[in-house]
């Protein structure tokens, strides 16, 4: 064109344009056909706006807009035909069609017209009358088919077209408008668009110069806001630095978007920028640039699946080689169990970048044990970083990693080299002790484990069956700790027998005690050769038990207890071991003279339950008063007190004898009431048995066809019921006929059942006696 182009146009398909220019011409063409319009006015067109579903053959149609707003159709022989939408209102300033609506802006407000039936639906008057509508001209967009977006001046807003109630229609168009939103801004709007539910907003903007302190314009701005019914809330801003911003006005700049492809172009006389919604790859670019490795490797996870340009391990390598060069070695370490995953040589190339910097510890509890594994050579350096400066981060190590991680033999060398220097380094010993284990080589691990006494010595013996490698050990085992020891080896006498145990604590019979003692309290009978050697150990260690042994064993010699026992002066063994060999007065003459116990005394003949031993009881008592008052409170039920009363000196002084005699007297009381209570239970018992036999024997007895005679085997009831028949039923429901029975040789009527006098029962007497 020779002249400046005003306007362009396209439809939705981008099939079809059209162009209006100063010189007054307005063309409409086909991009990819050759059909095209040419119209010329008489003054310049500002505005066209083509159908935007004009690749359609029913819809060709555009508008114009100058001092009228034009519409023009294809009818007929292909000719155009104009109409006249609207005019006398100044010039259109801004024409935006969409779907079947027309907006349109002129110096009075905003109308909006329904192509279909040719209605206008509304008018929307303009807000700021003072503003030059040249200078600040209307902007216009529609969200979609029915929404419209107003802005104009530093005013906006949101219209929503609706359908009117059949109800209220009468005259008035089919359609209405409703303003849902309206807000103002702090800027004058150049260029609107619509974002999701927010709003793109190009703002002319002017501010006061620091140093002329003069009003100026300034950069336009780019804001995102978040409609509110009355308010907007601002999402964000960008000042966009064009060529010429200071010479630019409001009607300077532009908005235009593409719907589809989600880009905005901001127009100025001298410049046109793209602005294009940010994805996640833009925002992990700008964590990225601002060192927030943690927050764009979160990003990058979160948006794994629509991310393009970037990669989570390349994003976490830098995160990790970021915190290296922040001195965060134990972070950076931590972070690459998540980032490495299962990449074994991505693993070894950071392994070995620790080592340069000296932070091999720093990463060795990170290390991956399982899926994957990396190359021994990995750990064993690991390992010999921490055996030369940290012996205990060492002992860790070996306790935590699996012993198929490394070679064994490499290690257990450096280990016994270092113990070399310091052979008494229980933690290296310990140490030894575990990879030892893993090796197999049990029987050196066990030596090492009772040297230091270690507390695993039995979980060992127990875990790897190490039974044999103990038999010359077993003092030491008990010296570490006689219980665990000895219920280990009384849990396991197959593999270590009860007399190589005996044999090997020969010289420490304060163990040997121990362990027999042990057994003989799991079985009586196991360790019985032992009884006799027991005797002895009991007597020197342990001579609290040695009674209840006395009493529960059947296999020790009891001439050679009652000689111990003699030998060492024990009172109580020796009175249990006379009384069991039958010597019981003796045993009873030493309770009274060396216990000088009459209670005990007492309780020793109510258990031998001899008169004789009463007998010198009383006989040793009768002279001692305090063995007197001991004897009548407590004889009362075993000997008659009267045999003790009498043998007492007259004169002599008892103490508490009055006490004795009323306990006496009580208890002869409570005897005779004990009498008396059971004669009555015992009457009562047999008054209640005789009414219980009494009905049982008055009860009847059924006789049916069933039954037989017990002597000769037929049926009891004759096939013929007329005949008559006697029978005999005695209480033990045995049947005979009556001239089945024997006759009695017997002067008593009295009748047994044959059967039961036989078998030695009880004799039945007979209980019923049929005839017919």
């Amino acid at each position: 064109s020779p002249v400046k182009i005003n306007q362009i146009s396209l439809d939705e398909s981008g099939e079809h344009m059209g162009v209006c220019s100063e010189d007054g011409k307005v063309q409409v063409f086909g991009l990819y056909s050759a059909e095209e319009f040419h119209e010329t006015f008489d003054c310049p067109i500002k505005i066209v706006a083509v159908h935007p579903h004009f690749v359609r053959s029913h819809f060709k149609q555009f508008v114009t807009g100058g001092k009228k707003l034009l519409l023009y159709e294809r009818g007929w022989m292909n000719r155009w035909k104009p109409s006249v939408l609207h005019e006398g209102e100044g010039n259109i300033r801004n024409v935006k069609w969409r779907g079947h609506l027309v907006a349109w802006a002129n110096n009075m407000g905003v109308k909006i017209l329904d192509v279909i039936s040719k209605q206008r639906i509304t008018n929307v008057p303009r807000d700021d009358i003072s503003l030059r509508p040249d200078m600040y001209p209307c902007s216009l967009c529609w969200k979609d088919n029915l929404t419209l977006i107003i802005g104009w001046g530093n005013s906006v807003k949101i219209c929503s077209v609706k359908e009117r109630h059949a109800s209220e229609m009468r005259d008035l168009p089919n359609r209405y408008v409703e303003i849902v939103f309206q807000f103002d801004t702090e800027f004058y709007i150049s260029g609107l668009a619509p974002l999701c539910d927010q709003l793109v907003i190009l703002s002319y903007v002017k501010e006061i110069s620091e140093k002329t302190e003069m009003e100026c314009c300034a950069r336009p701005r780019l804001d995102i806001v978040q409609p509110l019914p009355e308010s907007c809330e601002e999402i964000s801003s960008d000042a966009l630095t064009v060529r010429g911003f200071q010479e630019n006005e409001c009607r300077d700049y532009h908005l235009e978007y593409s719907e589809g492809e989600s880009l905005f172009y901001i127009i100025s006389p001298r410049d046109v920028v793209v602005a294009k919604e940010r994805d996640q790859d833009d925002h992990i670019d700008w964590l990225l640039e601002k060192k927030k490795y943690e927050e764009a490797l979160m990003a990058a996870e979160i948006s794994q699946k629509t991310i393009k340009k970037h990669k989570i391990l390349d994003i976490g390598l830098a995160y990790i080689n970021h915190l290296v060069e922040k001195g965060e070695y134990d972070l950076a370490a931590r972070k690459c169990q998540k980032i490495l995953g299962r990449n074994t040589e991505l693993w070894e190339f950071e392994v070995y970048k620790f080592k340069e910097i000296g932070q091999l510890k720093a990463i060795s509890r990170y290390l991956p044990r399982r899926d994957p594994v990396l190359k021994p050579l990995i750990y064993e350096m690991v390992l010999h970083e921490f055996l030369e400066s940290d012996y205990e981060g060492f002992a860790t190590m070996i306790k935590e990693w699996p012993g198929d991680l490394y070679n064994s033999t490499i290690i257990v060398q450096a280990v016994v080299d270092h113990l070399k220097k310091d052979p008494q380094n229980r933690t290296l010993l310990q140490t030894l002790a575990e990879l030892y284990t893993y090796d197999q080589r049990y029987g050196r691990a066990l030596e090492i484990y009772l040297t230091l006494r270690h507390k695993d010595v039995f979980q060992l013996i127990h875990k790897h069956n190490l039974f044999s490698s103990i038999r010359d050990k077993i003092v030491l085992l008990m010296d570490f700790d006689s219980e665990k020891a000895v219920d280990m080896l009384l849990d396991n006498e197959d593999k270590i027998s009860i007399d190589r145990v005996v044999q090997e604590l020969e010289n420490r019979p304060e163990l040997q005690h121990v362990y027999l003692h042990k057994l003989f309290k799991r079985d009586h009978h196991k360790g019985q050769r032992y009884h006799e050697k027991q005797i002895s150990l009991y007597a020197e260690y342990d001579r609290p038990n040695l009674l209840p042994f006395l009493r529960d064993s059947t296999h020790c010699p009891l001439e050679k207890a009652l000689e111990i026992c003699q030998q060492r002066n024990f009172v109580e063994e020796t009175v249990y071991l006379l009384s069991r060999m039958g010597n019981s007065r003796s045993a009873l003459k030493m309770i009274m003279e060396e216990l000088q116990d009459v209670d005990k005394a007492i309780e020793f003949a109510k258990e031998q339950d001899d008169g004789e031993l009463w007998e010198d009881l009383i006989l040793y008592s009768i002279d001692k008063p305090p063995f007197i008052t001991g004897l009548l409170n407590n004889i009362g039920t075993h000997v008659d007190p009267i045999l003790l009363i009498h043998r007492i000196k007259e004169g002599m002084e008892i103490p508490n004898l009055r006490d004795s005699l009323v306990k006496i007297l009580q208890d002869y009381n409570l005897q005779i009431l004990l009498r008396e209570g059971c004669k009555k239970i015992l009457v009562a018992d047999s008054l209640s048995l005789l009414k219980k036999m009494h009905r049982t024997q008055m009860k009847g007895v059924l006789v049916d066809e069933e039954n037989i005679c017990e002597s000769c085997l037929s049926p009891i009831l004759p096939p013929d019921a007329s005949k008559s028949f006697n029978v005999v039923v005695f209480h033990c429901r045995h049947m005979f006929h009556k001239e089945c029975l024997p006759v009695s040789n017997t002067v008593s009527p009295v009748q047994f059942c044959n059967i039961c006098s036989a078998k030695h029962r009880g004799p039945g007497s007979a209980i019923l006696e049929m005839k017919k």
